[in-house]
């Protein structure tokens, strides 16, 4: 398997007729509708996603994910949740600030990227809470809350590849999310253990515990 990030186990408070990695990947058009007109994930090496906005409608991205956008869509540099969360999210290895970006006309069209080869996928937060590690975020549409979580183990801070602090995604909406590679998912069941290798976990649902071994 040529597989660089690994998904944890995702737990939904619905039924979902399709697999955690599958929804993942695909979002129901009547969700997608109440943040933006439309979204769509393209290329194959680096792949990037095309969302178009309409009036009044906003999101967040991480900073340096912009690629291409029409002249008259406005962005600026914020920091959402004020300097305390600014703080925190700079010691999960992202940046202080995030780019907010918001649509004045009837439609924007905007281009986002991670910069970096490898796949993207959305995660409708409808289905639960998630944690990412560094670098996993790219941008999210909503009343989405990005905070910052402590790693349950010192550990699993120092060697599991993940750091002190990751970034925890929660509210309503829609976050999108890079992997330097193809996602694998795995649910885990109680007491369920894997074995993943340093630097490999990419998201995982805030129920899942991880610490780190010799082997």
């Amino acid at each position: 398997m040529n597989h660089q990030h690994q998904p944890g186990a995702m737990q939904s408070q619905r039924p979902r007729p399709q697999s955690a990695l599958e929804a993942l990947r695909t979002i129901e058009h009547t969700e997608i509708a109440k943040y933006c007109r439309s979204m769509h994930i393209g290329g194959e090496l680096a792949q990037t996603v095309s969302v178009e906005l309409g009036q009044g409608q906003t999101m967040w991205a991480s900073k340096g994910s912009l690629l291409a956008y029409d002249s008259d869509l406005e962005w600026s540099l914020k920091i959402p949740g004020g300097a305390g969360k600014a703080i925190g999210r700079m010691m999960s290895g992202e940046t202080a600030s995030l780019t907010y970006i918001k649509c004045t006309k009837p439609s924007s069209k905007l281009v986002l990227s991670a910069n970096q080869a490898g796949k993207l996928v959305t995660w409708d937060l409808a289905n639960g809470p998630i944690v990412c590690t560094a670098g996993a975020f790219v941008a999210a549409m909503g009343d989405v809350d990005i905070s910052v979580t402590v790693a349950r183990s010192a550990g699993a801070a120092l060697f599991g590849g993940g750091g002190l602090f990751m970034q925890r995604l929660s509210g309503t909406g829609i976050v999108f999310l890079h992997g330097a590679g193809d996602f694998i998912e795995r649910q885990l069941g109680p007491g369920e253990k894997l074995l993943v290798s340093t630097g490999n976990l990419a998201v995982f649902s805030g129920s899942v515990q991880y610490n780190v071994r010799g082997v």
